[in-house]
């Protein structure tokens, strides 16, 4: 079998290597999955140049989404079979529950990620796959779209049908949200930066959508679209609080799902105040909150927006394309 590796966080595309390995075997509770795709998203960029906010190994196999078909379970295992379609969470020990520190141990950082053609993983970081999802479609879900989910369902309320959400661009968390959104009933208004952008986000179910490149401030035109109210969620994927405290309605929620630069202007506590608004944080989400994700993609039919499939022997390139190639939608990486 074959495995990429980092030889640390920070090398770059120079420290990425391919090698080959014995296949493993699984012990105690643990499965043998073939992996069959995986897929990147921004966090595996920081990865690579060294930003990323969590531990990184040395030597580590990188990337923290894929899924595969289970090919063997070790002693003890009974809650997957073998031929089983599933994908791995990015943070193994997050069964349920609120975020803590002992679940900090994540795949693809601190622990060995899917860019490989087998991996051994515990039986209980595992979730079964929606049955109408190819592998590739699959392999898009650990990371941005359970983050996606988290930030529209797991806080006291969650998303309501006839709310207002607000997406902003069109990364893989944006993406999703603004599916989801969309399918729980919500009005969802997305920004991003081109016409060409704003009519694919429109045939994914945007109502509206606000180009802040001809309109820069996308807050007052998410005020007017709402009649002065503003949106009841804001996704954030940016860091620009500032920006989501003048978009959000009165009490309102915004989840703050990641940062785009280094530094960000202050977020004037006045207007937080004024705002009553809830801002949440927002990293991934746990086995529960994946399962539950999953029940709903089948449920509804969703499939995710992929932009481009490599093959494994082409990682490198799938790492070019996603981080100059302006993908819209997820680029993956075909094992099969």
């Amino acid at each position: 079998m074959r495995s990429y590796h980092l030889s640390h966080s920070g090398a770059g595309l120079s420290g990425l290597t391919v090698r080959e390995h014995e296949t493993p075997t699984a012990g105690p509770g643990q499965a043998l999955v073939a992996v069959r795709a995986t897929s990147l998203s921004f966090r595996e960029l920081m990865v690579l140049d060294g930003t990323y906010v969590l531990p990184v190994a040395p030597d580590v196999v990188p990337v923290s989404d894929g899924a595969g078909e289970v090919v063997a379970v070790g002693p003890g295992v009974d809650t997957v079979r073998v031929g089983d379609r599933v994908a791995a969470t990015l943070f193994p020990s997050w069964q349920d529950g609120p975020f803590a520190t002992e679940h900090l141990p994540q795949r693809g950082g601190s622990l060995d990620g899917m860019l490989t053609e087998f991996a051994v993983i515990p039986a209980d970081a595992l979730v079964p796959v929606p049955a109408h999802l190819t592998y590739e479609e699959a392999a898009t879900l650990p990371c941005v779209a359970v983050t996606a989910w988290n930030a529209l369902t797991g806080d006291g309320t969650g998303t309501r049908p006839g709310d207002t959400v607000v997406v902003q661009g069109s990364g893989g968390v944006s993406l999703f949200a603004l599916q989801f959104a969309q399918a729980l009933g919500a009005r969802v208004i997305a920004t991003t930066s081109s016409p060409a952008k704003a009519a694919r986000l429109r045939d994914l179910g945007a109502h509206e959508v606000v180009d802040y490149s001809a309109t820069p401030d996308w807050t007052a035109a998410v005020r007017t679209l709402t009649g002065g109210r503003g949106a009841d969620r804001v996704v954030d994927v940016a860091g620009l609080l500032h920006e989501s405290v003048r978009a959000v309605a009165l009490a309102g929620t915004i989840a703050c799902v990641g940062f785009t630069g280094h530094r960000a202007p202050p977020l004037d506590p006045y207007a937080l105040f004024a705002s009553g608004a809830t801002i949440r944080s927002v990293a991934v989400g746990s086995r529960a909150q994946f399962a539950a994700m999953n029940t709903f993609i089948a449920a509804h039919g969703l499939r995710p927006a992929i932009d481009r499939v490599f093959p494994f022997d082409d990682a490198l390139d799938a790492y070019r394309h996603y981080a100059t190639g302006n993908p819209f939608g997820k680029v993956v990486i075909s094992t099969s």
